[in-house]
């Protein structure tokens, strides 16, 4: 495995120089804080986007605001059996049954992070990024339809600190011999964070910082 220095100056060459790769790789420390309503909101963009056209999603998103009452995560929560029937009928959004029902399943997951840590701002503001991967399948098992790339795009957009296994990300950590394809198992997963910890340890960079380098790395 390279240092992450050396994994930096291959993104470098490809991005005309040092100068120009940190213009592209420009960050903000400043992290602003999201109500339990904007998370389930961005839950649900992700899920419908996921295996669909993203701009079809986009262009209706209004109406998917206004049919959930602005993501209202008490109103989400307590939607039953014939709302969700009335809700696949509802031409405002895309009729996808079980990714509505997931904007129920995931109200109440968010309330349950709340009643544990106050908001889920707080749960995944406070989430060590050493641990990155403990939090990602926390998605996994207690949210729906959360896992994957899916949950990974959810906290990147979010302002957590993250690394995105993209397919530029996975080649080079495949280069690095870390894993030989996508990693899927929870062996795979913790090589991944071990590698990400090392690398944010030798450059004092965030997740997102160094997962960005990787994938400008080749391409």
């Amino acid at each position: 495995m390279r240092d992450f220095q050396e994994i930096f100056e291959i993104s470098a060459a490809r991005k005309g120089g040092a100068d120009q790769l940190e213009a592209l790789l420009a960050e903000t420390s400043a992290r602003p804080e999201h109500s339990d309503d904007r998370w389930l909101s961005r839950m649900a963009e992700y899920i419908f986007k996921a295996g669909f056209t993203w701009k079809v999603v986009d262009h209706m998103w209004p109406g998917f605001e206004k049919v959930f009452e602005g993501f209202d995560v008490g109103f989400c929560s307590m939607l039953n059996e014939d709302d969700l029937a009335r809700l696949v009928s509802d031409k405002r959004i895309v009729r996808h049954g079980t990714k509505i029902r997931s904007v129920q399943q995931n109200a109440v997951f968010i309330s349950d992070l709340a009643d544990e840590y106050g908001s889920v701002d707080q749960a995944f503001r406070n989430w060590p990024s050493s641990d990155y991967i403990g939090l990602l399948l926390l998605l996994k098992k207690r949210g729906s339809r959360l896992g994957g790339n899916t949950g990974q795009y959810l906290l990147r957009s979010m302002g957590v600190d993250s690394f995105i296994l993209s397919r530029d990300v996975v080649t080079r950590l495949v280069a690095e011999g870390l894993i030989d394809k996508a990693p899927t198992s929870q062996k795979a997963m913790k090589q991944v964070q071990h590698a990400f910890n090392e690398w944010h340890a030798e450059s004092g960079k965030s997740l997102t910082y160094i997962s960005r380098v990787l994938g400008m790395s080749v391409g």
